[in-house]
């Protein structure tokens, strides 16, 4: 027997178990965040003896006699002040990470009442922030420092909502203190716990699987396989290609396939069972490469064919995507140009890190079921789910917890389908997880991509043409593989003013993990080779990078290398002249290093497909209740839908009612992805808005109006790649960027200066949050971190992903452009999402050329500061 004091409470446990576990499935204290269990991530963190601990690594046998604190036993002043902090510094954004970081405030509040910034970097160190940057949650604790230092009142937050304030985010305090409801954090009566049973290699024929051990095992209350789906079996977003569980006599395609699913009535019990299930495999050699792929005679990861866009597809050669994007002659364009540069560019996959493992609780619903989860678009998971289960639409719905981080790699299904199954089949409420290597193992990656290209020049350094092809590892499953290749052709040009282009791209299947969406969704990638090669083009004519892109910038009323015309909005040049005085300060300073790299990204999914942006707003007891399913992933759409209302009503914050995304209630918005929620909900909330305006202006109150649904629905009719008319209309906007990357004589970053053309800012707080975090983001791809690969499995963990950490943060200092009309499609306002990580590593790679004159073509950079070259023994 175990005593063990909380919160000023004892407490006794007769098995010596982990304190995070003691905590949230004994106590049900839930601001104690499971992001890792390997001790890596923070996000456990609690108090013991006053010392900031990772409650994941502490057993209950260790802790006799010691004081445990977790925010639940903060005093009510505490609790005032470290939320109101962390809610007006901007800190929160998915908030998975902010109770942790907290904690880790307090700690060293405690011990340092009036603390530096550096102090606040040391105390967050090993906290890991894969949303903010964490300038604003080391803000928020310095914040809090001095409101408690100086015994300060917590101001009350007088805010309008109006477009262009800097307003809190709706959920700011809920997550500062522990109180919102991840997927995880819900629990039922009668739960079981069901977990997958993975396959141990890439590729191998199943034999056979045997349940019966974990049949016999204690608390086991099923063991399903593939046979046990009543559905389709085959799920995927677009292309049908990925099966829910292998069946015995297929060949798995991946890592991350399953094989059968346990359920249990505990955690403990589900995971001991699921090594009891016995497996025989006849394993085979992977394919590893898009290379092996496309080669004659090689295994054909799909050669049984699937479904794609209502179609079926049998890929050749491995072949998942090929996309071609040509405008005037670019052969003879780069045969005339004076100057010309080419080069052959390699970037890895990229692990999203989001702070939330996957989680799904479903449960009975009638003869049908109900799921919680915590992905990027409930519809998807609605319509893939209805189909997994062989039931109508009707007899499902989907729930979303609050989401702990996303950024494109919970679009995909992973857990959701599973936990559905369970709970279908069994009439009792299942939670399917993952550990945070099955998260590693299982969800898609950003994709590797091999990149040639070629760019040419006059003697002016104007802009000839361009030629790329692009090679995209797409891993076992298609995912978003089509549009991630698309895009990267389409923006593989750049932000510049030339008709010359040849880029063709190809995406093949591997055994790889799957690689799908990830924030930037190819542009990354392509931009990474141009944007590096722009610079090299730019010395070679003699022109500053900064000179070389203003020459050749992209202005209103040009035509884009894809053919759009650009539209008055675009902002391009204006970015770079907000950048341009502390370009020239550094590029003349001879202690510092000063690397640029511009980017361009659309707003909106385009090319031709319906994108419709959704609102609804519903008067219920005298307030505003807005519902729609855009997925708030950390970005901040539910504030944006807020803004939009309190601004075009004049109805103050608190008589608006943000509601979760429901299929029951909320109307399909899409998935949150492309930059798009912002542009496209906004302008749904904004326009359902401005109907209740209206009936308000007549007179009438929100009493008056008790029970009137006013409808906002928005899209916007583009043109499809392949498009005959000369000048095709892609995407509804474009957002332009440029970064400076300034390294010291050591190579050590020393400052970032980031400037978007974000079209208007509509709430500065968060759009300066978002441009911090893509820029931490950026800087990791460019200089740390890494997935590597063996025989299709990864060799990482989250602690060894070379995620950046507070103390490598240099200060981000940000322009933001204003250009588009502010009584425009959501107020003018562009999606802000995606762009911010893109042009960082190539300005990296900039500024190390200038440093020792290494043209590097592969991420991450080798020998820098951030990676010591490899000593040969």
């Amino acid at each position: 027997m175990f005593t063990i004091k909380v919160n000023g409470k004892e407490y006794q446990c007769e098995q010596d178990m982990k304190l995070m576990d003691f905590l949230r499935d004994e106590l049900g204290i839930t601001s104690v965040k499971n992001g890792c269990k390997e001790g890596a991530c923070g996000t456990c963190t609690v108090l013991i003896d006053g010392k900031a601990t990772r409650a994941c690594i502490q057993k209950l046998s260790r802790l006799e006699g010691k004081e445990i604190q977790t925010i639940e036993g903060f005093t009510e002043r505490e609790k005032e002040v470290y939320s109101y902090a962390f809610a007006a510094a901007g800190a929160v954004q998915c908030g998975f990470c902010i109770p942790g970081m907290v904690i880790a405030g307090k700690a060293l509040i405690n011990q340092h009442p009036d603390p530096t910034r550096q102090d606040v970097k040391n105390a967050i160190r090993t906290n890991i922030c894969r949303c903010t940057g964490y300038a604003k949650i080391e803000e928020a604790i310095l914040l809090a420092a001095k409101m408690l230092r100086e015994n300060l009142e917590v101001p009350e937050l007088k805010q309008t909502g109006k477009v262009g304030e800097r307003v809190c985010r709706v959920d700011a305090v809920p997550k500062a203190l522990g109180q919102a409801k991840y997927a995880d954090d819900y629990k039922f009566e009668g739960m079981l716990y069901g977990k997958n049973v993975f396959s141990k290699y890439a590729r191998a024929k199943v034999l056979s699987i045997d349940t019966s051990k974990a049949l016999e095992m204690p608390g086991v209350v099923a063991v399903f396989t593939a046979k046990d789906i009543p559905g389709n079996r085959y799920i995927g977003h677009l292309a049908k290609d990925w099966p829910g569980m292998i069946d015995v006599g297929e060949e798995t395609k991946c890592i991350g396939d399953t094989l059968a699913l346990v359920v249990a009535e505990t955690r403990d019990q589900a995971e001991a069972a699921v090594k009891a299930v016995e497996v025989e495999y006849e394993v085979l050699e992977p394919v590893t490469s898009p290379e092996e792929a496309a080669k004659p005679g090689a295994p054909q990861i799909h050669g049984e064919g699937f479904m794609h866009f209502g179609k079926f597809r049998v890929p050749e050669n491995n072949l998942f995507a090929h996309e071609k994007l040509k405008r005037g002659d670019a052969e003879t364009a780069l045969e005339n140009s004076k100057y010309v540069v080419e080069g052959t560019f390699y970037v890895p996959p990229t692990e999203h890190a989001f702070m939330e493992p996957e989680t799904a609780v479903a449960l009975p619903d009638g003869d049908g079921v109900m799921v919680i989860t915590g992905g990027q678009g409930i519809y998807d998971e609605y319509n893939e789910i209805s189909e997994y289960l062989g039931i109508p639409h009707e007899k499902v719905r989907i729930k979303s917890a609050v989401v702990g981080g996303g950024f494109g790699g919970k679009e995909d299904m992973s857990v959701q389908h599973q936990a559905a199954l369970c709970a279908y089949l069994l009439k009792r409420p299942v939670k399917v997880y993952f550990s945070r290597q099955e998260s590693i193992n299982y969800h898609p990656k950003r994709h590797a991509m091999k990149i040639y290209a070629k760019i040419g020049c006059d003697e002016n350094g104007i802009l000839q043409g361009m030629k790329a092809r692009l090679i995209s590892d797409t891993g076992a499953y298609a995912s978003l593989g089509g549009p991630v290749l698309q895009r990267a052709c389409t923006h593989a040009a750049g932000p510049y003013n030339y008709q010359n282009v040849d880029i063709e791209g190809k995406a093949y299947y591997t055994n790889n993990p799957p690689a799908g969406a990830f924030r930037g969704f190819g542009v990354t990638q392509s931009a990474f080779a141009i944007e590096c090669l722009i610079n090299q083009l730019a010395e070679k004519v003699g022109l500053s990078g900064w000179e070389f892109r203003y020459r050749n910038a992209i202005r209103p009323g040009q035509v884009l290398p894809n053919g759009q015309i650009a539209d008055e909005g675009t902002a391009f040049a204006e970015t770079l002249e907000a950048v341009k005085e502390k370009f020239e300060k550094y590029e003349n300073d001879p202690n510092y290093y000063v690397g640029i790299a511009s980017a361009m990204k659309n707003a909106g999914v385009g090319v031709g497909i319906p994108d419709t942006g959704r609102c609804n707003l519903v008067i219920i007891d005298g307030k505003v209740h807005a519902r729609s399913s855009a997925g708030a992933i950390g970005q901040g759409v539910q504030t944006v839908i807020l803004q939009m209302i309190c601004e075009t009503t004049r109805l103050s914050p608190d008589k608006i009612v943000i509601e979760h995304p429901d299929t029951k209630y909320t109307p399909n918005a899409g998935t949150t992805t492309a930059s798009r929620q912002t542009v496209f909900t906004g302008e749904a909330a904004r326009q359902a808005a401005a109907e209740l305006k209206a009936d308000l202006d007549s007179g009438k109150t929100l009493e008056d109006l008790e029970g009137k649904v006013y409808v906002g629905e928005f899209d916007f009719p583009t043109d499809p790649i392949g498009s005959d008319k000369p000048n095709p209309v892609s995407h509804i906007a474009y957002g332009y960027a440029v970064q400076l990357v300034v390294i010291d004589k050591e190579g050590k970053l020393v400052k970032v200066v980031s400037a978007h053309d974000v079209g208007r800012v509509i709430n500065p707080l968060s759009i300066e949050g978002q441009i911090e975090g893509g820029v931490a983001m950026g800087l990791g791809y460019a200089l740390t971190e890494d997935f590597p690969l063996k025989d299709g499995v990864p060799q990482v963990k989250l602690g060894t992903l070379g995620l950046f950490k507070a103390p490598q943060m240099p200060p981000v200092e940000i322009h933001l452009i204003e250009k588009n009309d502010p009584n425009g499609v959501a107020y003018g306002a562009k999606g802000i999402g995606e762009i911010v990580a893109i042009p960082g590593a190539p300005a990296v790679q900039n500024a190390y050329y200038k440093k020792d004159g290494e043209f590097r073509y592969k991420l991450p950079l080798e020998n820098t500061y951030y990676r010591k070259p490899k000593i040969k023994k």
